[in-house]
């Protein structure tokens, strides 16, 4: 009979495994940077300006929207003496100009943003005078003057109803139609998401 050797102790109840010595944690080294310290001007500075979609704005944002717009184009034309040419009194009955006017106002915005790099404001200047020659021709397309208005021609394409006839109406008072279209615009856009509440409602 013959002892055989084995690696394990034989099934012994007072036999202990001694426990395992785990090493020690090395010291972590200090870093010699400073901790960068919270800047209060900017913990609660607000966002940079981002783009406006028209299409997709509630009638709360809108009406802040056409309110600021309202006021940069005026800004605009005033310091710049920019003839109606190029900024018209009823600009904010054709989208063809609200659209680019309103990415205008974002990129001055974003260019004289304070965390902005020095050198950016000149990108604004050298955009807005490259795009003034488009907003000129987008005028003259929409027909849009200083005393007269009508919508714009809409091409109809085959199948599609008949447009009925662009006739030219008498800007007897800009502010006021201004106001009066803003109103119209909030109202339709508060009805649109009144309905989209309703029916939320009901499938509930």
């Amino acid at each position: 009979m013959t002892t055989e050797t084995t690696l394990f102790p034989p099934d012994d109840p007072d036999f202990d495994v001694p426990p395992l010595e785990e090493p020690e944690p090395e010291p972590v080294t200090p870093s010699p940077r400073p901790a960068k310290e919270a800047d209060p001007e900017t913990e609660d500075a607000p966002e940079p300006p981002r783009p406006v979609n028209w299409n997709i704005l509630t009638a709360a944002e809108a009406q802040v929207e056409w309110l600021e717009l309202n006021a940069f184009v005026n800004w605009l034309r005033r310091e710049f003496g920019l003839s109606v040419n190029v900024v018209p009194p009823y600009w904010h009955r054709h989208p063809e100009l609200v659209w680019p006017l309103s990415a205008l106002r974002q990129h001055y915005l974003n260019a004289y943003d304070k965390k902005q790099h020095g050198s950016a404001p000149f990108g604004w200047w050298r955009d807005f005078w490259a795009f003034m020659p488009q907003l000129r021709d987008a005028v003259t397309a929409c027909g849009t003057k200083l005393n007269t208005d009508r919508p714009t021609r809409q091409a109809v394409w085959p199948g599609e109803d008949d447009l009925p006839p662009v006739t030219e109406t008498i800007i007897p008072n800009r502010d006021a139609d201004f106001t009066q279209f803003i109103k119209e615009d909030v109202a339709r856009r508060q009805a649109i998401e009144d309905e989209f509440y309703a029916r939320l409602a009901a499938e509930q």
